[in-house]
């Protein structure tokens, strides 16, 4: 075949594969992260792995108004140590931080594991406080979704994708590009704003984090 009628037919080619429209829409990772309590052990290509019974970490560039986050983990197990929450409950559980203006203002999106599995969204929103010894386990609204599917149990070894994303006051979270949650947000969660981040109580994960405006 002379070089001519090759070109065209790898043009033709190209031209006929397929492209996904999430793949163009995929964000980029999140360079650098602050973590605020525990920490994350660094691991090739861009992941960070989770052992402490708490973690807690967001955007160390500090950016406000991001529309998607994405948290790609997978679950290795209980955390070695068990810590209930500052409400005495034994709670394993992972997920993003929306609009995390600090300790006391942030938006959940929190894939949990035990006591009871699913997805809760919630606003911890605290006016006029930003430490978490001040506001404790204080001010946390749980907000109830107009459209709710199952999210697959989080087994050991298992890859999974966390992905929520704001369009004006609606919050869409998707698990592995399934809808699972769809709902307006409350006026609380758009008193404050703030960088995008991540969370885990008493499990094991390797996790990246990634988000776009």
């Amino acid at each position: 075949m002379s070089l001519a009628p090759a070109l065209l037919a790898l043009g033709g080619l190209l031209l006929a594969a397929p492209t996904s429209p999430d793949a163009a829409r995929e964000p980029p990772p999140v360079s650098r992260l602050r973590v605020t309590q525990g920490r994350l052990e660094p691991l090739s290509g861009g992941r960070q792995r989770i052992e402490e019974p708490k973690v807690r970490a967001v955007d160390a560039t500090g950016r406000e108004g991001l529309r998607v986050a994405e948290l790609r983990l997978t679950y290795l197990g209980p955390s070695q140590r068990q810590r209930a929450l500052l409400s005495g409950e034994q709670r394993r559980q992972v997920g993003l931080k929306l609009r995390a203006r600090d300790g006391c203002n942030v938006v959940y999106v929190m894939w949990r594991l035990a006591p009871v599995a699913g997805l809760v969204v919630s606003v911890k929103s605290n006016p006029g406080q930003s430490r978490s010894d001040d506001c404790d386990n204080h001010g946390y609204l749980t907000v109830k979704p107009e459209q709710r599917e199952a999210v697959p149990e989080l087994q050991t070894g298992v890859a999974h994708t966390l992905r929520a994303e704001l369009r004006g006051t609606r919050l869409c979270v998707r698990v592995d590009g399934v809808r699972v949650w769809e709902g307006p947000l409350p006026a609380e969660a758009f008193a404050f704003d703030g960088p995008v981040g991540l969370r885990s109580d008493n499990g094991r994960f390797d996790v990246q984090l990634r988000a776009t405006p």
